[in-house]
């Protein structure tokens, strides 16, 4: 095959190549001008700098040496002098490039070889690169393809313009694929390998399951239904929170659809996955009496800075509240996205008798009072030494058999009980090396400042160093499953937003910040909350 062979035949390939793998028509030609480029060199030299150029609307085929003009020359191959240049392009500088063309090569078997390699290699990177732009936007979406073959468990899918893998671990439980059935599945993930991209599908995600329902329920497509979260077990059972934005539609039962056909055909892909459907409410309390049913909750206490609820039920529900294998509170708890904890009215009933008890002995042997006055003061609702030092003396004079002496007398040892404890606390706090200035931030206790001693944090300064996190703790959440980890202030009863205020305090004391700053930042803060809240009734209007 010559340089100057048939140019129509030249671009035909270039057409036919570009349609079969679905690129670009000139990354076929880009392809052929780099190998006959390179069998070019194989003709004229290796070290010759040869630049090919294939015209794409005639075919037309060019070659040229490329010479780069130089001072003085070292390799003859690559370089000309700036005189010798001149001579052929007066204008010449040095550092460009002079081009000098070469006669048309005859290919020989090895070069006709080579050229071909370069070309098929090139398309073949420019078919994985094409295919791994597709398939990268499409991540979320569910596509249709066929079983190619099963490898290891791993089913691997043909998607007509690709290959898609869904591992063993993305199939449902028990579900069974063969050559050639057809396979649905979320794209979930797209990554570049060298092997070429590499297609993940997936059975068991949720928002596999969540795209399902979009197919079916016509107002999710159109917006008017939204999917607030989703837990499953695939294969087994699942939960599914929706809201609507128009107060006319029931999102349960759009969802359910007549006769149960949308929810059915849903249950029917996933393979005969149970779906509990239940109304998304911001309440978490009503929520997660809707994501526990069908079983009945008697009692729900939240723990809204370690996200935890606990919960009460009937001691005939307990079982029912679990779920077999603690199905039914694990998908609940993913749900939420709260930790969930499930006591029965016995559990609870004891649990409150010993905490009681508990309380009675607390205040008998810090009040030096007898065992009927604790106990009234703890059958009243008081829990601790500072709830009774710093309640309003009426509360404590209205209990049964009290008096305004009695009252002030109890408050008195309860004072006096708690002014003990801070001072053997500020006794510890100095033999820590903690520094008085630290008592400057509001709401810091002796005992508070023992927490950071032990932490080695001494000063103003390195108080302000703190995060929020840092003394009252996080979450991290992980599959569904909470991890709490403690701060400086866990065992002490400091919320986040206090926490925040003594180390917004510290930082202005510090003067790591002024009180502009911090104004300025609260104004951001309030405008961010107010621009959000308008936002949601635009929506909840529309």
């Amino acid at each position: 095959m010559a340089v100057s062979a048939n140019r129509l035949e030249l671009l035909q390939i270039a057409d036919a190549v570009a349609r079969e793998k679905s690129i670009d028509r000139m990354i076929v030609i880009d392809a052929m001008q780099d190998a006959i480029a390179r069998a070019a060199r194989a003709r004229y030299g290796a070290e010759t700098e040869v630049k090919a150029e294939i015209n794409p609307k005639t075919g037309e085929m060019r070659l040229w040496r490329l010479l780069e003009i130089v001072d003085e020359v070292e390799e003859t191959n690559r370089q000309i002098s700036l005189k010798d240049a001149r001579k052929k392009t007066p204008e010449a500088k040095v550092g460009e490039y002079l081009s000098e063309p070469l006669p048309p090569i005859e290919f020989g078997r090895i070069a006709a070889q080579s050229a071909k390699q370069v070309i098929v290699q090139k398309v073949r990177d420019a078919e994985r690169e094409r295919m791994y732009n597709e398939y990268c936007d499409r991540i979320g979406e569910i596509v249709n393809g066929s079983v190619k073959r099963v490898e290891y468990g791993n089913v691997i899918v043909d998607l007509g313009r690709g290959e898609a893998i869904v591992r063993r671990d993305e199939l449902i439980p028990r579900e069974q694929f063969r050559y050639g059935d057809r396979v649905r599945a979320l794209i979930y993930d797209v990554r570049r390998e060298q092997r070429g991209p590499q297609i993940f599908l997936s059975r068991t995600h949720p928002q596999f399951m969540a795209k399902l329902f979009m197919q079916e329920v016509p107002e999710i497509y159109d917006g008017i239904i939204t999917i607030r979260s989703i837990a499953r077990d695939p294969g087994s059972r699942a939960k599914i929170a929706v809201a609507s934005s128009d107060s006319s539609i029931d999102p349960v039962g759009a969802c359910v659809g007549m006769r149960g056909s949308r929810v059915q055909a849903v249950v029917a892909e996933l393979q005969g996955e149970k779906i509990d459907i239940i109304p998304w409410t911001e309440n978490i309390a009503d929520l997660v009496v809707s994501a526990l049913q069908p079983a009945e909750v008697a009692k729900v206490v939240l723990d809204e800075q370690a996200e935890r609820i606990e919960v009460v039920v009937p001691d005939e529900q307990l079982s029912l509240a679990i779920g077999r294998r603690g199905q039914n509170v694990r998908l609940a708890s993913q749900l939420i996205g709260w930790d969930i904890d499930i006591l029965t009215e016995h559990e609870e009933s004891e649990r409150r008798q010993k905490e009681f008890v508990e309380r009675s002995e607390l205040f008998m042997n810090a009040l030096n009072v007898d065992e009927l006055v604790a106990q009234l003061l703890a059958s009243e609702g008081f829990a601790s030494m500072e709830e009774l030092a710093f309640v309003d003396l009426g509360e404590i004079s209205m209990i049964e058999g009290f008096d305004a002496d009695t009252a002030s007398e109890i408050q008195a040892r309860a004072t006096e009980y708690l002014d003990a404890i801070e001072r053997a606390h500020d006794d510890e706090r100095q033999e820590l090396g903690v520094l008085d200035e630290l008592y400057q931030i509001d709401g810091l206790s002796a005992q508070m400042l023992v927490a950071v001693g032990k932490d080695d944090v001494k000063t103003i300064d390195d108080f302000a160093g703190y995060a929020a996190d840092d003394l009252v703790g996080w979450v991290e959440r992980k599959d569904g499953e909470a991890k709490q980890f403690d701060g400086v202030f866990s065992l002490l009863p400091v919320s986040r937003e206090e926490a925040e205020m003594m180390i917004m305090q510290a930082r202005l004391l510090a003067g790591w910040v002024s009180e502009e700053e911090i104004a300025l930042e609260q104004e951001g803060e309030d405008a961010g909350v107010e621009a959000e809240t308008n936002q949601e009734e635009a929506a909840d209007n529309a």
